[in-house]
This record gives C-alpha cells, structure tokens and sequence, in this order.
C-alpha cells in the first residue's frame, strides 16, 4: 500500500491542485463516514476509555464530559472541520470528545490557541504531507466559536499567517526560551480558555510546552495534548502519577484512549474554575518538575 501511495502521489499532485484533493477528500468523508455515521449514531455507541489522575474517583468534571462522547457519532464539528481540511475529525476522530468539552461554549467570546498549523513541508516532522492544509483546524475554531480569537503557533514560518480573528506566531517547542517568548507577545496576554498542543508528537516536547504553557490557562480552561503514542504511556503515568497528585491539587488530568495501538491518545487538563493562583512550573533536564 505504501509503494502504490509513493507512485500515485506525484500524478495526483500534477493533475489535481491542493484544494481539490481537499474537496475531494471532504466528500468522500461525507459519503463513506460522516452521512452513514449521522443516520446510525442513535442506535450504535462507543464511548472513550477516559483514566482520571489528581482526582477522586468519580469527582473529575471533564472525565464526566469525555464519557459523555459517542465515539462512533458525528457532530456539527466533525463536519466543520473536515470542510475546512482537519484532520481531527477522520482517522483520528478527536471531534466527538470537543464536541461534548465545548459545545455549550460556543457563544462565549473565548481565547483558544492551538499548536501546529499542520505543516504541508516533507522535510520537517509532524507534517500532513504535501496535501496538508496549514491553518485548517484553526479555521475550524473560528467558525465553531463564532464569537471567538483565534491564535495559532508552528516552526515552520512559511505556513504563519492572519486572517479575521485568526493571527499566529513562531514558535519551536523543545526551546523553552523561544516558547516564553512567544508567550509574551502583546497578543497572547491574558490567558487562553483553551490551549490544543498539536505539534511534535512526542514525550519530550510535549513537556517542554506542557512546563512552560500550562499557567497561561485561564481558570476553567482546558488544555489538549493530542496524539500521544503508546510507546510513551510509561513515561506519562509516570509524570502524572507525581504532578497531579502532589503540584496541581487544582487541575483534573484525564487521560483518554482512542487506539489500542498507534498514537492516537489524548491527555486532556482542566483548570478548576476558582484557581486563581499564578504558578509557574519548570520542567528540567531528565523529566523532573518544580515549582517556582
């Protein structure tokens, strides 16, 4: 499968434009997987295997909201952001779970950044390859959250961009000094209601945002790692197991699985809506936390 991929891409790419494949994506999504799932959700459910760290059992918030979610449904966000070329609405099928987290905050003029534009470059990590759509879930956001800013970060500077209630910034995620920068541009001060961590997909830079992001999250806010893997599962019980019971008694941790295999996995964190405490959380070399 993957050798016919590699000898049909470049004919696809001559004959049919990016936005064509997207079109043409979206379409096929419609028929095979959004329509056939809309008509059949009321009858067929799954719902997410969610493990809850730094709360007691049954007490977490956002555990009760991430159970809520039919797995094999399709929501109003799905459709969204697979038009705009997401793709967190297909094989990953993370819409279901933002859909039952911010549905009923659609009409709240919220603050919500997202790491990772989606890159279409080959050459660096994490790309969506040369169909990819950069920009397309924050795109998503705006039109999800009508009343909402919509900012956005990647290393791949030729995809930043502005647009109507949407602006994005540089950022490298395993550099702290560059993501304190950036988190100290004009524009990002105040907080965000919501921070999606979509980048480099693994352990070690999913941390080296996590230490020095997780304190611009407003009170009541929610932040998202996506697509953590299996191979890093140890590492991150490890890490919560310590953190959240111990530095952030006022933060819910829910770890949700999607795949029994792959990288499909999301960590997802709410702050409590009466923590109004700055704290500023270090992440050294080797994986050990402090507090300021």
């Amino acid at each position: 499968m993957k050798r016919i991929k590699r000898l049909v891409r470049p004919v696809v790419q001559r004959v049919i434009s990016p936005k064509g494949v997207q079109r043409l994506r979206f379409l096929l999504w419609c028929f095979s997987s959004y329509l056939p799932r809309l008509l059949t959700s009321r009858f067929r459910k799954r719902k997410p295997d969610v493990r809850t760290f730094g709360v007691t059992s049954g007490s977490s918030t956002v555990a009760k909201q991430l159970q809520s979610a039919n797995l094999l449904g399709r929501t109003e966000l799905c459709y969204i952001m697979s038009k705009c070329g997401s793709d967190k609405a297909g094989a990953n099928n993370y819409t279901p779970l933002y859909w039952s987290l911010f549905k009923d905050r659609r009409e709240e003029p919220l603050r919500v950044f997202e790491l990772g534009l989606g890159s279409n470059n080959p050459h660096l990590a994490s790309n969506m390859g040369v169909f990819g759509v950069p920009g397309a879930s924050l795109r998503g956001w705006r039109q999800f959250f009508p009343q909402a800013l919509v900012y956005g970060a990647d290393i791949d500077r030729d995809i930043l961009f502005e647009e109507p209630r949407i602006k994005t910034f540089y950022c490298d995620q395993l550099n702290q000094g560059v993501i304190r920068d950036m988190w100290s541009r004009p524009e990002l001060q105040g907080g965000m209601d919501i921070i999606i961590e979509d980048g480099l997909h693994t352990f070690e830079a999913n941390i080296s945002f996590l230490g020095v992001s997780l304190d611009h999250l407003r009170p009541g806010g929610i932040y998202v790692i996506e697509d953590i893997g299996w191979d890093s599962f140890d590492e991150w019980w490890k890490m919560l197991g310590a953190v959240c019971t111990e530095k952030y008694p006022t933060y819910e941790f829910a770890f949700v699985v999607l795949a029994d295999r792959g990288s499909n996995n999301v960590l997802v964190i709410r702050r409590s809506a009466n923590d109004t405490a700055s704290r500023d959380m270090i992440v050294t070399e080797g994986g050990a936390r402090a507090r300021k």
